[in-house]
């Protein structure tokens, strides 16, 4: 459609106007608290069956300044429904908004506590009064929540954890441009400049990080209206459109600590990426992670390059299995986009299949 309707069609668009519904699958509340709302996805009957058919809970753990949304992005783009279709159920953490009242958040307090207290609580809510044996829950994570989940089971193995998905996770950040070249700036001031700066700040606010995660994907705010233009007769293109723009709405920011974390030993430290971090004194070895992982990464991915993900394959040397799977598309896109359900879902479900065997 072109002509007077698509420019319409732009202009309603451009004015905030909705293009189909708002969705959400429905969920049930099993834990409410700050910063780690557990919710379930699926009846109980579905419960019971996934029981009787011997698949283990997924717990999917969002990154840090996004919302799960990312996980239910549509009804075509729901990593929860294909999860769910497979005879699995479905559980999400749910960090919340984070301000500057959450300043003192670091790592520690999200794989020492949050994570942990949500796989406890996946466990006993999927087992429940069944005699159900030992249940372990596999971790399916994307970005930054993949790290969380690796650190999560490297600080405590005995954790009821069966394995970790990793999608798009950056394992090494000295392969992360720009934070080679902003190290080498800052080499002769060191990480204090900008430590401090994050402390006033107490993190990076939610709108910064929105304004960043569209800056890096520069080339879709572009080429939007050109879409639209070419897409006006398309309501199902439009709807992931708007889904798109509405996740991206939804970012919460930083915690206070952990962006100075991030900073200091991610980048200026690169301990990520040697596998051993010390938080304040409290020490986690990723060679501890004694699991099978599943790692994602991407050429195309502008936020996590292809060699960062693919670090994990050398740097998890405690796994008995590191699989890793190139799948060619943006950072969303390789959790909740067209190759995530042509391509990374199938996989997974491969990877977690091949564990009951």
């Amino acid at each position: 459609m072109g002509g007077l309707n698509a420019v319409a069609t732009l202009v309603h668009l451009a004015r905030g106007g909705e293009v189909g519904e708002s969705h959400e699958t429905p969920y049930t509340v099993i834990e409410n608290a700050p910063h780690r709302v557990l919710r379930r996805y699926g009846s109980d009957d579905e419960v019971v069956a996934a029981l009787g058919s011997g698949h283990p809970p997924v717990l999917l753990v969002p990154p840090l300044a996004v919302s799960t949304m990312c996980y239910d992005l549509a009804p075509d783009l729901s990593m929860v429904q294909f999860l769910l279709s497979t005879g699995r159920i479905p559980y999400v953490v749910d960090f919340g908004e984070m301000t500057r009242a959450d300043r003192r958040l670091g790592f520690a307090d999200f794989f020492d506590d949050i994570i942990p207290t949500a796989i406890a609580g996946v466990v006993a809510d999927f087992a429940g009064s069944t005699s159900a044996g030992d249940v372990g829950v596999d971790l399916i994570a994307w970005s930054i929540g993949g790290t969380l989940s690796l650190l999560t089971v490297a600080a405590d193995p005995n954790l009821p954890v069966r394995s970790v998905t990793a999608v798009g996770t950056p394992l090494d950040y000295s392969k992360v441009p720009p934070y080679p070249l902003v190290k080498t700036l800052m080499r002769p001031v060191g990480p204090t400049p900008v430590t401090l700066a994050l402390k006033a700040l107490g993190g990076i606010p939610a709108p910064l990080v929105r304004v960043a995660y569209r800056g890096t994907a520069w080339q879709r705010e572009l080429k939007k209206p050109g879409y639209i233009m070419r897409n006006a007769d398309d309501t199902e293109a439009l709807a992931r459109m708007k889904a798109i723009d509405r996740f991206q709405e939804t970012m919460p920011g930083y915690p206070g600590k952990v962006s100075e974390q991030m900073w200091e030993n991610f980048i200026m430290r690169g301990e990520l990426g040697r596998g051993v971090l010390d938080f304040d004194g409290r020490t986690v070895d990723l060679s501890r992670v004694t699991v099978p992982v599943a790692l994602f990464g991407s050429h195309r991915d502008a936020i996590v390059s292809w060699a960062a993900a693919h670090h994990g394959v050398e740097l998890l040397s405690g796994s008995p299995q590191v699989e890793f799977t190139t799948v060619e598309t943006s950072h969303l896109g390789l959790i909740a986009g067209s190759a995530a359900v042509e391509e990374t879902w199938p996989a997974i479900d491969d990877f977690l299949s091949g564990l009951n065997g």
